[in-house]
């Protein structure tokens, strides 16, 4: 089976779906898999391994540039490529709608007859710019939702994202994946000293609290809170892994340290190093940092919105309503529940222990790979049969 993936960038962008869509591709690559990966060329592909293969999609990145909402625009040379990998593929595999590049792909599929697997990470994302939310509002009306219904098969990978869109007659019944997490590469850290190693290797304080976020720096993660609570904490440092037009950098905070270049084993140091991973987030699907930290066996703060993404884990996370209307009392609401996770010691061995097990459980690469592996194969054997008796029965009209 000759599997074609297409995203918006690649893995080395740092963006939640784009790192999903890497550790998939290298969960296929290990089963000798011939999948090639599209996506735009602003920043590296992955290496290929064996029969894998990627596509660098040459786009005008200006959109995130400007105003930091990722949006590529592929030019000609772009969909040219991307015809010849659908003509070659046997299967479509596209993570969300509401690219460009995306969704030429899935027309051009379409248009040969080539089963297509949806995976919808996120629904509705709420900006305070009315014009932004009403542009959401129209491209979820006029092109996720009718792509959703005409996909061979929709997988969602949250709850949250699959009750957004349970009004859409699909062709068949969505499927729910979650997403996995390297828990050999995410786990809690060896000892209370290899914790002080990483507090100096990263410039944080040895002693003190430490709160850390790990997420681009835009308004939907929750920026504006989070800027407000480091205001009103100033005996607790805050971490802040990403990039974007909203960086903390800018807050000239004496409290908050800024890490911008930092993936894969030293991202996870970045986490072992801290005490409480905080998101404040709305509109989002399921956040793989969410996964991460608590493999790392760390406490969690998140919004209620976000926590809804699975409902396992209601014991495990502390969850703050957003509050729209009234952002003042939502920073307060975050604040009094940070305080008293640290006041009750929530990262005691127990806790973390029990939070360490739950993610190691629950959300496995290999056992997500399994099963978009399982949908696609499934697929393909139906479209199959269904191109033979519309074959048969064409041949047996009458003229």
């Amino acid at each position: 089976m000759k599997i074609l993936m297409a995203t918006h960038y690649f893995g080395s962008h740092n963006g939640g779906i784009e790192i999903v869509a890497e550790e998939l591709f290298r969960q296929f690559s290990k089963r000798d898999l011939e999948i090639a990966w599209a996506a735009g060329n602003t920043t590296s592909p992955p290496e290929a391994i064996g029969a894998s293969s990627t596509i660098r999609l040459p786009i005008s990145n200006f959109v995130e540039e400007k105003i930091g909402l990722p949006f590529p625009i592929p030019g000609l040379k772009a969909i040219g490529q991307l015809r010849a990998a659908v003509k070659n593929a046997d299967v479509v595999i596209l993570h969300d709608c509401l690219y460009l590049s995306n969704i030429v792909t899935f027309l051009l599929a379409r248009r040969r007859g080539v089963p297509t697997v949806i995976v919808q990470h996120i629904g509705a994302v709420p900006y305070k710019n009315p014009v932004l939310n009403g542009m959401m509002r129209l491209a979820n009306r006029v092109v996720t939702r009718p792509m959703l219904a005409r996909a061979g098969q929709v997988v969602f990978i949250s709850e949250t994202t699959k009750t957004f869109f349970r009004d859409v007659d699909f062709r068949r019944s969505p499927e729910l994946v979650f997403n996995g997490v390297d828990t050999d590469l995410y786990r809690p850290p060896e000892s209370a000293a290899r914790k002080a190693e990483l507090r100096r290797k990263y410039e944080l304080p040895e002693r003190g609290r430490v709160v850390l976020f790990v997420g681009r720096f835009v308004e939907k993660k929750g920026l504006a809170i989070l800027k407000e609570m480091a205001a009103r904490r100033p005996e607790y440092t805050w971490a802040f892994a990403g990039w974007g037009p909203l960086d903390p950098r800018g807050w000239n905070a004496s409290n908050a340290r800024v890490y911008s270049d930092l993936r894969g084993a030293l991202m996870a140091e970045l986490y072992q190093a801290c005490d409480v991973f905080v998101l404040p987030s709305t509109g989002e699907g399921f956040p793989l940092v969410i996964q991460e930290a608590l493999a790392v066996g760390m406490p969690v703060l998140c919004s209620a919105e976000t926590a809804t993404a699975d409902a396992s884990l209601g014991h495990l996370v502390r969850t703050v309503p957003i509050r729209d209307a009234n952002p003042g009392e939502s920073i307060a609401d975050f604040l009094a529940a940070l305080d008293e996770l640290f006041a009750a010691n929530a990262d005691s061995s127990n806790a973390s222990a029990t939070r360490r097990v739950f993610a190691e459980n629950r959300y496995s690469w290999a056992t997500a790979a399994d099963r978009y592996l399982e949908i696609a194969q499934r697929l393909c054997q139906s479209e199959a049969s269904a191109s033979v008796v519309l074959d048969a029965g064409t041949e047996k009209a009458p003229r």
